[in-house]
Parts: structure tokens; sequence; C-alpha cells
């Protein structure tokens, strides 16, 4: 498959709407907008701090409408939850799961590790984008550099040792967000410096080092039915 091709079902069916709309339907903070998510202008924040005002014995609409939701019901929002975590399409999220059922180990485990691995999350783990979005544009627009070749496919599976560089030519573009993101910590299966705009992953994620709030095995089990 060539590499207009795999942008080309990157993009296919991928939510394009209001970030915080995902956010307020999975009802906690899936931190699609980076550091922008710990404002006080982050929807689950304005929510918590009404809902704080009211009654605690009285049971909320979404309380009521989480406690009808089926064993199937529970899975599928776990599956959407991380799917719009790192903003895939339902097929390209497909696809790394079965990559992941045919590898040893714990499936659920070697699914996250996978995801975590794309090319944007990386990058924005490394703290040169504010968010996966920002950081699958600008893979798009080739501003790094994987190794010693361009790579514009944002599910490219970065690799133990592999460099990761921001091109020079693009620098100044990305200063005032590498600076944003400065207080972002970096996960220690990563190294990055902003000094020299690049980064390296030094080996695969353990599942206490991916932060994404999911339970993994209830996916595996949606995929399993």
């Amino acid at each position: 498959m060539d590499a207009d091709r795999l942008r080309g079902e990157e993009c296919k069916m991928r939510y394009s709407g209001p970030s915080c709309k995902l956010c307020k339907k999975a009802e906690e903070k899936l931190f699609l907008k980076g550091s922008k998510c710990n404002t006080a202008k982050c929807i689950i924040a304005r929510k918590a701090e009404k809902s704080d005002k009211k009654s605690r014995t009285k049971r909320t609409t979404s309380q009521k409408r989480r406690t009808k939701l089926s064993d199937y019901g529970i899975r599928l929002a776990e599956k959407q939850k991380l799917r719009r975590i790192y903003g895939l399409s339902e097929k390209s999220f497909r696809i790394i799961f079965d990559t992941a059922s045919k590898k040893k180990g714990n499936t659920g485990e070697v699914f996250l590790t996978l995801l975590e691995r794309r090319l944007d999350n990386v990058i924005f783990k490394m703290g040169f984008a504010n968010s996966r979005a920002h950081a699958r544009q600008l893979v798009g627009h080739k501003f790094f550099i994987v190794g010693k070749r361009k790579v514009n496919i944002p599910s490219y599976l970065v690799k133990e040792g592999e460099v990761i560089k921001l091109d020079s030519a693009k620098q100044e573009k990305l200063k005032k967000t590498i600076s944003t993101e400065a207080e972002m910590g970096v996960p220690l299966w990563l190294s990055s410096d902003r000094k020299k705009l690049e980064g390296k992953v030094l080996r695969d994620p353990k599942r206490e080092e991916i932060s994404v709030p999911v339970e993994e095995n209830l996916i595996v089990e949606f995929y399993s039915r």
C-alpha cells in the first residue's frame, strides 16, 4: 500500500467536529486539546463545577443513563473512548487491534503499545505538538524526519532507537508550540531535547506508562464477541 493510500485510509470516517463534544459524550477528559484541557474553559471542568452546586444525593441524568448500559454498551463505549483519544477511524483502529491480536503477550497491552508507537502520538508525547490532532497535521505536512527520511504517514510505527527530528526549515513555525508544551512531562520510554528539536524512542512503553483512562480488557472482549 503506497503512502497516499495509507493517508487516505487514515482520514476516512475520522471525526472532524468539536473535540469538546467527544469529552462531553464520554463524560470525562480525553485531553484531545493537550494542555488546553487543563484550563477553566474545559467543558468537563465547567460541568463538574455546576454539579458541585447541586445536591449530592440527587441522581443526575448522566448517572441514570449509565445504569441502563448493557454489557455490550459498556464495551462499545470503552472502545469508542479509546478510538477518540487517538483520533482514529474505525477501520484504522480495527487494523491495529487485529495486528495486536496476532502478536504474543496480553492483547490489550500490545494494542495500547502499538497505538502509543504511532508517529503522531510519539511527536505529541515528546512535546512537539499541542495535541495528537496537531501532531497528525504536522506529520502530514512533512515537518519531521525519522532517521534520515521525511515521513508523512501519522500511523507509522516508530521503532526502538529511531530518532525523530524537526525539519530545520520549519523550526520557526513550531517554537511557540514547543514553548507552550514545555511543562508536559515526557514518558520514560522516550527522550526529548527541545533545544535540538529532536527526540528518540528508547524502548516500548510499559502499561503503567500509558496514561489513557481505559480498561483495555473491555475492548478485547468487544472485538472477541
